[in-house]
C-alpha cells in the first residue's frame, strides 16, 4: 500500500486527485498539509488524517512514501523539491512551473532523489487523441498544415449561485497562479498541438480580459514551425458553455472531434470509400489507456519512468513561459530564447 499525502486542496481538481487516491486499490490517503490551515484542517477531517501545520514535519516522517501537490502553480517548485529530496515520490497538475528554468530545477531534483513523478496532464490518453494520433502515423492526413484546439467554459463568469463565477477567486490572482485561461485550461489544447505537431520554433499569444481580472481570462496562441504548419490553441474563462473542439488539417485528409457528441471525424484521400469522399464518423475508439494517477501509481511499484509525460510536461512549460512573454511583449517568442 502507497501511503500518500495531499500536498493543499488549492487547485479545484485537487478533489478529483484525492477521490482516485482513495478509491485505488493500492494507495491511500495519510495526511494532509495546506497553506491554508483552516482548508487543511477541514480537509483533514473529511478524510480522517492528521493535518501537518508545518510541510517539512510532514515530509520527513517515514511512513509516508508519496505526496500530491495540488499548491498554488508559484509554489510548486520549492514544494516538489522539497518532497524530493524527503524521498517522496510526487504526482503534480499542470503545469509543473511557470518558467522553463524552475521546471528543470525540479526535474533535476527527481532525478537526483530517484523518485517516480508524473504530471497529471489527462487528455493524452483519451481513446479519440490515439484516435488522432493513429491515423497521422498511418500518413491518412499527409502533411499536417494546421492543428486547431479549443478549450474553455463559464468559470470567470457570474451566476446567480457564485457572482464572482464558479472558479475560485485567487484562480485570477497572478502572484498564486502566474497565469489565467491560458495557463490553467490552455495547457490541454497546448500539449496536445505538441503532441500532434511537436515543438514550434516560436510563440505568438494575445490575452483578453472580458471580466477585468488580474490575469487573462481568455487568450489565443499561434505556434508557428519551421515546416509552415501553424497549431492554434484558444482558451477561455468567459463563454456561456463548455466547449472542447479539435481540428487537425493536412494535405491528404482532415480530423475533427468534438465533446458536443463525443466522436471523431475523418475525411482522407488516403482511405478507400465514402471516408475519401465525405466526413465519416470513427465506429468505435480505442479505449482510454490509464490516467495519468493510474500510470503514477504503476511507476512507483515497477520502478519504471514516466519518461514521454515528464518530457511533455517540460516542454508544456516552454509554451507556457513562450506565450506569457509574447503577450507582455507583443512580439512572437522563440523557444530557443527562452532562459534555461
Amino acid at each position: 500500500m502507497i501511503r500518500v499525502a495531499m500536498l493543499s486542496f488549492w487547485h479545484v481538481h485537487a478533489k478529483d486527485y484525492a477521490r482516485m487516491a482513495s478509491q485505488h486499490p493500492d494507495t491511500e490517503i495519510v495526511a494532509v498539509w495546506d497553506e491554508d490551515a483552516r482548508r487543511g484542517r477541514e480537509k483533514a477531517g473529511e478524510f480522517s488524517v492528521r493535518f501537518y501545520e508545518n510541510l517539512e514535519e510532514l515530509l520527513i516522517n517515514p511512513e509516508i512514501d508519496a505526496v500530491i501537490v495540488d499548491t498554488p502553480t508559484t509554489a510548486h517548485r520549492d514544494v516538489i523539491i522539497a518532497a524530493a529530496r524527503a524521498g517522496k515520490h510526487v504526482f503534480t497538475e499542470k503545469v509543473v512551473a511557470t518558467t522553463t528554468k524552475e521546471c528543470k530545477e525540479i526535474l533535476a531534483a527527481v532525478e537526483a532523489a530517484g523518485v517516480k513523478f508524473t504530471v497529471s496532464l489527462p487528455r493524452l490518453y483519451t481513446g479519440f487523441t490515439q484516435s488522432i494520433m493513429k491515423a497521422i502515423h498511418k500518413g491518412h492526413l499527409g502533411t499536417i498544415s494546421t492543428v486547431r484546439i479549443r478549450l474553455a467554459h463559464n468559470g470567470a463568469l457570474p451566476t446567480k449561485s457564485n457572482p464572482n463565477g464558479s472558479l475560485p477567486s485567487y484562480f485570477f490572482d497572478l502572484e498564486s497562479c502566474g497565469g489565467g485561461a491560458l495557463m490553467d485550461l490552455g495547457c490541454h489544447p497546448m500539449y496536445l498541438t505538441r503532441l500532434f505537431l511537436g515543438l514550434p520554433e516560436s510563440v505568438s499569444a494575445s490575452f483578453g480580459y472580458i471580466t477585468g481580472r488580474e490575469v487573462e481570462d481568455s487568450a489565443v496562441a499561434t505556434l508557428r514551425y519551421p515546416s509552415g504548419a501553424l497549431g492554434i490553441v484558444e482558451a477561455g474563462f468567459v463563454n456561456s458553455y463548455s466547449q472542447f473542439d479539435i481540428e487537425v488539417q493536412g494535405t491528404e485528409g482532415s480530423m475533427k472531434y468534438s465533446r458536443t457528441d463525443d466522436r471523431v471525424y475523418i475525411r482522407s484521400s488516403k482511405l478507400s470509400g465514402e471516408a475519401a469522399a465525405e466526413w465519416q464518423a470513427a465506429q468505435e475508439l480505442p479505449a482510454s489507456l490509464p490516467t495519468p494517477f493510474e500510470q503514477w501509481v504503476s511507476h512507483i511499484q515497477n520502478q519504471t519512468t514516466a519518461s514521454e509525460n515528464i518530457q511533455l510536461a517540460l516542454d508544456l512549460t516552454r509554451l507556457m513561459e513562450a506565450s506569457t512573454q509574447s503577450a507582455q511583449t507583443g512580439t512572437a517568442i522563440y523557444l530557443r530564447d527562452l532562459t534555461e
